[in-house]
């Protein structure tokens, strides 16, 4: 092999193993959020989220003592709840 082919495919084999990193390294929601981080994401106060709980807006469950929350059922509920620019009336 020679000297250009060997640098070639040294530099394609590093472009290939900084982009699989890069692919990993990407930060993901975590998939059980707890209050305090709900109230965070969303910048809302302990008593809406409660509100959200009691009236079903937003699932949670409960550990012992502890609330959770499933990050894509928030998600979900956003989703569904989007208003759309064309026709939106804000009277």
């Amino acid at each position: 092999m020679n000297k250009t082919k060997f640098l070639t495919e040294f530099r394609t084999t590093i472009q290939e193993v900084i982009r699989e990193e890069i692919r990993n390294s990407k930060t993901t929601q975590p998939t059980w959020l707890r209050s305090s981080q709900v109230k965070d994401l969303l910048n809302i106060s302990d008593s809406t989220l409660q509100t959200f709980r009691i009236n079903g807006t937003i699932p949670g469950y409960k550990l012992d003592t502890m609330w959770m929350y499933k990050y894509d059922e928030i998600i979900a509920v956003l989703e569904a709840n989007r208003t759309k620019k064309e026709g939106v009336s804000h009277d």
